[in-house]
């Protein structure tokens, strides 16, 4: 389940199998997804990360 955390005043949403950080709920969910299903990163999804926590 993607976690939330606070990063100064802006919510961020964190992949709890990679660590990687996003601004939108909604790439982290798809992050989240393909690492527990692929045990790997999608490049095409992590360029939407703000880089891992």
């Amino acid at each position: 389940m993607v976690r939330e955390i606070q990063e100064g005043e802006r919510t961020l949403f964190v992949c709890e199998e990679c660590g990687f950080r996003y601004a939108e709920r909604e790439w982290a969910e798809k992050c989240e997804k393909w690492c527990r299903e692929k045990h790997s990163c999608n490049i095409e999804i992590t360029k939407h990360s703000l880089g891992p926590q």
